[in-house]
């Protein structure tokens, strides 16, 4: 399954262009305000699961955060945005890894993932994904992860995908985590699409 996963996921990168990905954004204005909620200094670990070619990393180097790592599992994705970085791509830690086989490292205080939670619709995936993330982050750190919203649509990527509300997503992750915060976001594709998102932010107990 790891390996059907990689590929999939190098075909998308190589075969597309950054800004014609479908979840490209110039500024990912929502994960950046969670993230500053969290009340958390640009000193704390930090964690981008699924980071890929996002632009969030640009921004928190922009910001002055220091402690920064990006997981996914494409090895094409992590290289275009070290190539984009530049010289900068020296002060973030690179993981190259299957998030539910690998190991996303830690401890962290900020464990952010836009969009990759929503793909795992096999329940053991996502007690696979919620075990990982009970071992990284540390007790009264932060969460934040967007899924697509209930009118979200219901495949991404070629992929299908398990949409959720807040409450939904709150009572898949546990007891373990307290939701803090919801935001809800239209997200337009480079195609047009516009895309019903939510964001969560929950602290762990």
């Amino acid at each position: 399954m790891t390996a059907d996963r990689k590929a999939h996921w190098e075909s998308i990168y190589s075969k597309k262009a950054e800004e014609d990905t479908s979840w490209f954004q110039p500024r990912p204005e929502t994960s950046l305000a969670l993230i500053q909620a969290s009340g958390e200094p640009p000193t704390a670990a930090l964690i981008d699961v699924g980071g890929g070619i996002s632009r969030l990393v640009d921004h928190l180097l922009d910001l002055g955060w220091q402690n920064l790592s990006v997981l996914d599992i494409s090895g094409t994705a992590l290289e275009a945005t070290r190539q984009r970085l530049g010289e900068r791509a020296s002060r973030v830690k690179w993981l190259e890894e299957d998030l539910l086989d690998g190991s996303p490292g830690g401890p962290y205080r900020i464990w952010h993932d836009r969009a990759v939670f929503h793909f795992l619709t096999q329940a053991e995936d996502r007690e696979r994904y919620l075990k990982q993330l009970s071992t990284a982050l540390e007790p009264g750190g932060s969460c934040v992860i967007a899924t697509f919203g209930p009118e979200g649509p219901p495949q991404c990527s070629g992929l299908p995908v398990q949409r959720y509300t807040p409450q939904a997503l709150a009572t898949t992750l546990g007891g373990s985590f307290a939701l803090e915060e919801t935001r809800t976001e239209i997200h337009r594709t480079p195609a047009g699409k516009d895309q019903n998102f939510i964001y969560c932010r929950f602290r762990r107990k």
